[in-house]
């Protein structure tokens, strides 16, 4: 099994509170999900996440077929850091650790997901041809949602910062 890392940072203008509560809250994923995923909620998203939290929805990666996926909030240390884990879906391992730090003039906000893929060499193949391309579409077009929401970091015009 080929272990793969993906790691992004992002600078937003907003105190870590308000980003932890836009994160947290699983009825924002559509608002940073490309709409060519056809992303749905088959699930009811609780009122707050708390570890042991699973979230069911289903998406369509490819070719509009539809793929369920379940996740479980396995960690979750408000408002620093919350972890959640792939229970059922099409990734053979999915790890992803959101993390959220104060910054001058707002917050950084950090994810780093470790995945893994099915199918020993197809799912090789598929990571270079399509999954890995993929994935970094996902988190370009979250970057311009997160800026087109709370608009683009400038510690001079940002919000303060709540430790």
């Amino acid at each position: 099994m080929t272990l793969h890392r993906l790691y992004t940072v992002q600078r937003l203008p907003i105190a870590r509170d308000t980003a932890w509560d836009f994160f947290s809250d699983p009825k924002q994923l559509p608002v940073i999900t490309p709409d060519w995923l056809d992303f749905q909620m088959t699930t009811p998203p609780p009122e707050v996440m708390t570890t042991g939290t699973i979230l069911g929805y289903t998406i369509r990666p490819i070719a509009g077929i539809p793929v369920q996926w379940v996740t479980e909030i396995t960690h979750v240390d408000a408002p620093h850091v919350f972890v959640d884990e792939q229970r059922f879906g099409p990734y053979r391992f999915w790890h992803h650790t959101h993390r959220f730090r104060p910054v001058t003039g707002g917050v950084e906000v950090e994810d780093l997901v470790h995945y893994a893929l099915p199918l020993g060499p197809l799912g090789a193949l598929a990571h270079r041809l399509t999954v890995k391309r993929r994935l970094s579409d996902i988190f370009a077009y979250r970057r311009k949602a997160l800026e087109e929401r709370f608009g683009r970091y400038s510690p001079s015009t940002a919000q303060p910062s709540s430790a």
